[in-house]
């Protein structure tokens, strides 16, 4: 508690993002009022552009400006301030980072969107959402609270981020930057769109980054003590390493009105070792996890008649590890060989229609269908030949004469939706919607979508809303690691083998927002949530070994198994305040408070087993001061409380570890307007106070830390120039 005071103290107010309205320049930098704010048009909602008062769900908009003034430069950063968000840095080997939100933990419960199309795992898996996830390119990103499997499908569970761009042309000329910070940071974009022609428009652009990560054996010598491991004396270990690199690609095309073309590809590389601890692992740079995910899109708009239009979206979306991606740790034996692969596609085709039947009444429908392709391999002794099929690579398991076995599985489904609109009266509206699909594997999932919006006084709107959603099970769950096993005496690691009994997780959420707004320049937005999941997927040990693989002998096998059930609830209060602070200076304050408790019972009559990776309570403050229109000043701060990590016993429940409360902030100057109103300077300063704190970690094995050391105080500078 020192610790917030003495933070409170220096900062006054830090972070956590709230709704803007995007400007068109940066001269308009001056706060608009809070009605003008609120009225920025949102489609992630009910796909079609309208207010934010008029959904029952509870929807956050984040401008351009926003995210350049708080220096949200990628969705890791914006994730990290949004309330209700439990988020956790450097913490997984193959996600790198973690999150929950809401009470829902992991990313593959969390839908992305790029302009109303799926950007993140093609077939549901978990994924990096780190600096791969840039936002140089977007015009506002719509965060979507709750349940939306009624309108987008599958893994719209926990809610929806969609990433907004400008249409193509409409913002001629461009921007570069570059950065450089500490532990060797390096990053940098660019954006440049123009017209080709009367009806052709073009934007294009690109970023890149790398840093070292701080050396955390240094700053956490306890953590990160040097012992013997593999066969490799203490005194001889190598030394910490955490480098990440990430790269995106993005290009929007557009033919007049009626056609738009999308390209967007994502990459993220960061070391296998991470979280590991060095008992059980070997910090090595070329032993990494690197993903890539390519997303192609198209979009025709067409009138049937002034009050139905139509919109047909193809998409093509694959997900690929690179084949050299590996493992060296105490799973591997410390040997090399320790490779894997994973792949998915998936195809689309969807036809969407909104009929604006009166002034009161709009209906929205669509009818789709999709295909998918994935591969997931064990353990490999030696790197995926990305040329050959998966049946037709040869190889063995380490220590045997054991064919290896990779799986791969081709699987489809159709969606069929709709919703309708009506606003009864000026102060009163319901929404009504409901989706079916069918999956060629797990069967269907019927999914309705109910809420109502009342408007009791000017600047009073009170939100109800409840929706049901559904999680497909992902290609890793299907084809799971189910254990080790060993021939002939000696170990040979881990197998995978289908488990197509899978059934999907489904949630159940009532939620209850109340939007106040007394005056123009101050908005509190509270929202009340209670969420219930059946279902769920877990690993369990098998009573007795199956014999999946013949001529081995198996132990301790373990498989996906869908058994009991999940329960969150939780509130958040997100206040705004806009304020002239006299002469040339305005302020904007916003933050939140956020409340969540949940639990887990891995059998329907077993005990309530606590949540992992949620903290109970959580503050997040900040303020953008601006003088004028050339500069902003934007401290943020959060205080996260003690946060649950992996259990060590699960059946006791009784030896839950937790972190111990943190509070971290830091600061952001931004200096627009220079040289002829074409250049910005960015100062960022992260960990201000160079606090020591830790993030949980999910796992309960012996491997993986349950706290893992965060970064201490970094720099980053970074010019950017707009042409």
């Amino acid at each position: 508690m020192k610790n917030v005071c003495r933070s409170l103290l220096a900062l006054s107010l830090s972070a956590t993002p709230f709704a803007a309205v995007a400007a068109d320049s940066v001269a308009a930098l001056l706060p608009l009022s809070l009605e003008e704010l609120i009225a920025t048009p949102v489609v992630t909602a009910s796909r079609h552009q309208q207010g934010r008062e008029q959904t029952p769900a509870h929807i956050m908009v984040i401008t351009r400006e926003q995210m350049r003034d708080r220096r949200y430069k990628s969705l890791a950063d914006l994730l990290e301030d949004l309330p209700g968000v439990d988020f956790q840095r450097g913490t997984r080997s193959t996600q790198y980072n973690n999150f929950v939100f809401q009470g829902h933990l992991s990313n593959n419960k969390l839908l992305i969107l790029l302009d109303g199309v799926r950007i993140d795992h093609p077939a549901g898996g978990k994924i990096p959402i780190a600096e791969n996830f840039s936002l140089y390119f977007a015009k506002q990103v719509e965060v979507l609270y709750g349940p939306a499997a009624a309108l987008y499908g599958a893994d719209a569970f926990a809610g929806v981020i969609n990433i907004i761009t400008e249409k193509a042309g409409d913002t001629p000329g461009g921007k570069i930057s570059a950065g450089v910070g500490s532990y060797g940071s390096l990053e940098g974009n660019f954006l440049v769109g123009g017209k080709l022609g009367e009806t052709i428009a073009l934007t294009v652009g690109a970023h890149y980054q790398e840093s070292d990560r701080a050396p955390l054996d240094k700053d956490y010598p306890d953590t990160y003590r040097k012992v013997a491991a593999g066969g490799v004396p203490a005194a001889q270990r190598e030394d910490y390493v955490g480098n990440i690199s990430s790269q995106s690609q993005y290009f929007r095309l557009d033919a007049g009105e009626a056609l738009t073309v999308g390209f967007y590809r994502n990459n993220f590389r960061s070391l296998s070792s991470t979280g590991d601890r060095p008992n059980s692992v070997f910090y090595l740079s070329d032993a990494f996890w690197d993903t890539t995910i390519e997303t192609w899109q198209g979009k025709y708009r067409f009138d049937l008649t002034p009050t139905l239009k139509g919109e047909l979206i193809l998409d093509h979306s694959t997900y690929e590890v690179d084949p050299r991606s590996r493992y060296i740790n105490s799973v591997t034996n410390f040997q090399n060989h320790g490779y894997d692969y994973s792949y998915a596609r998936r195809r689309g085709i969807e036809q969407n229609f909104n009929w604006q039947a009166s002034d009161e009444h709009v209906i929205q429908a669509g009818l789709g269908y999709k295909d998918y392709y994935a591969i997931e391999t064990p353990d490999l002794p030696y790197p995926y030949d990305t040329s050959k099929g998966a049946q037709g690579q040869g190889m063995i398991y380490p220590n045997t004469s054991l064919p290896l076995r990779i799986f791969d599985n081709r699987y489809d489904s159709w969606s069929a939706y709709m919703q309708w609109q009506a606003q009864w009266t000026p102060s009163l509206s319901t929404m009504v919607g409901a989706r079916e699909d069918w999956f060629s594997t797990y069967g269907s999932s019927f999914n309705p979508r109910l809420g109502v919006v009342w408007q009791p006084a000017a600047g009073n709107y009170l939100k109800l809303l409840y929706g049901e959603a559904f999680r497909a099970p992902s290609p890793e769950e299907s084809y799971s690691a189910f254990g080790s096993f060993n021939a002939s005496g000696k170990p040979s690691g881990l197998f995978r083998a289908p488990n197509p009994s899978l059934e999907p997780e489904k949630s159940k959420t009532l939620s209850l927002t109340w939007d106040w707004r007394p005056t123009n320049k101050f908005n509190l937005v509270t929202n009340a949530y209670l969420t219930k999941v059946e279902h769920i997927i877990i690993t369990r040990a098998d009573p007795v070994p199956v014999q999946y693989i013949p001529g081995a002998t198996l132990t301790q096998t373990e498989s996906k198994q869908n058994s009991g059930r999940d329960q969150y609830h939780g509130i958040d209060f997100i206040p705004q305040w806009q304020a002239h602070l006299g002469g040339p200076w305005h302020a904007d304050f916003w933050g939140s408070y956020s409340y969540v408790k949940g639990w887990i019972r891995e059998t329907d009559d077993g005990p309530e087993l606590q949540q992992v990776n949620i903290a109970a309570h959580k503050i997040k403050l900040g303020v953008t001061l601006r003088y004028q229109d050339w500069l902003t000043i934007t401290p943020r701060l959060q205080w996260i409380d003690e946060t649950t990590t992996g259990a060590i016993n699960r059946i006791q429940n009784d030896r839950i570890k937790l972190t111990e409360p943190y509070t971290v902030a830091s600061l952001h100057i931004g200096a627009h307007k220079l040289a002829g109103e074409h250049l910005s300077l960015y100062f960022d300063i992260y960990n201000l106070f160079d606090e020591r704190y830790y993030a949980a970690n999910t796992s309960s094995s012996s491997a993986v830390l349950q706290a893992v050391p965060q970064q201490p105080r970094t720099f980053m500078g970074t010019v950017e120039y707009r042409f």
